[in-house]
């Protein structure tokens, strides 16, 4: 497929030509989906997710590096994804450091029709990127092994990787609209922490009042602060800036993540 001119400043780092990359190709589900069947920000995170499992499985470095979290993930919607049709990822890292590395998704489809989504639709281009780090068994940040440093490190030319908030914004007052969001049982992995996929899904309920913003190619942003265990009460204080919408989702009176959704315009004018 042709990749169309990047709508986002700024842009996320393209994939050098020489660098290889790992590759998996899934079916859109309808448990992906919102009711205009397209694949929702949450569906994106488990797409997300299954590739970076599938990734280090493919490799020797299960067993030497098994064990990385996300400190923050960017999803750029292009193009949206639709069901029917089949998503392609490509995945490679595009910057690291000793402990940490920004891993690149692209995410394509190629979209089909049935009698539920009869019209024709271009083919879906999402771009991603999120910051892992590399932790041990204590869940501490560690190097990673010489072996998949090298590995990864000819993915790039950038290997001083170092972490910049792209949230500065701090949390405002509250103004009587926070929101509580009622976690379930089967949001939380097996680490007693709350799965990656089940905070978009928080975002996706606050953006039913804002689809112009994702009506458009729009930017997706999460930051994880602190980890939400099983017995947490989360709340939202969310808040409408022109074309971006800001939300801080508290535990225990900390935040928690920070999360940002922006039409182009906004983030345009942001960065």
């Amino acid at each position: 497929m042709t990749i169309p001119d990047y709508p986002f400043t700024p842009a996320l780092e393209p994939r050098l030509e020489r660098a290889r990359y790992f590759e998996s190709t899934y079916r859109v589900r309808t448990g992906d989906v919102d009711q205009q069947m397209r694949v929702r920000l949450d569906g994106t995170a488990r797409y997300l997710q299954d590739i970076a499992n599938d990734n280090i499985e493919a490799t020797d470095f299960h067993d030497s590096d098994p064990f990385w979290i996300v400190r923050r993930t960017v999803i750029d919607v292009i193009e949206p994804i639709t069901w029917p049709g089949t998503v392609t990822l490509q995945r490679w890292c595009a910057a690291l450091s000793t402990r940490w590395t920004n891993m690149r998704v692209r995410i394509t489809a190629e979209h089909e029709t049935n009698r539920f989504n009869p019209e024709p639709r271009p083919p879906g281009l999402i771009e991603t990127e999120a910051f892992w780090i590399n932790v041990n068994d204590k869940g501490m940040p560690s190097r990673i092994t010489d072996e998949a440093f090298e590995m990864l490190a000819a993915m790039t030319d950038e290997h001083r990787l170092r972490w910049r908030t792209m949230h500065p914004t701090p949390l405002p007052e509250d103004d009587g609209t926070d929101r509580e969001h009622i976690l379930r049982s089967t949001d939380f992995d097996p680490f007693r922490h709350l799965n990656n996929a089940a905070y978009w899904e928080a975002v996706e309920d606050e953006l039913l009042d804002h689809t112009d913003i994702v009506d458009v190619p729009h930017r997706a942003v999460i930051e994880y602060l602190r980890p939400i265990t099983p017995g947490s009460s989360i709340t939202l204080r969310r808040r409408r800036l022109d074309d971006e919408l800001l939300l801080w989702m508290i535990v225990d009176g900390h935040v928690a993540a920070t999360v940002s959704v922006a039409r182009r315009s906004a983030r345009d004018r942001v960065d």
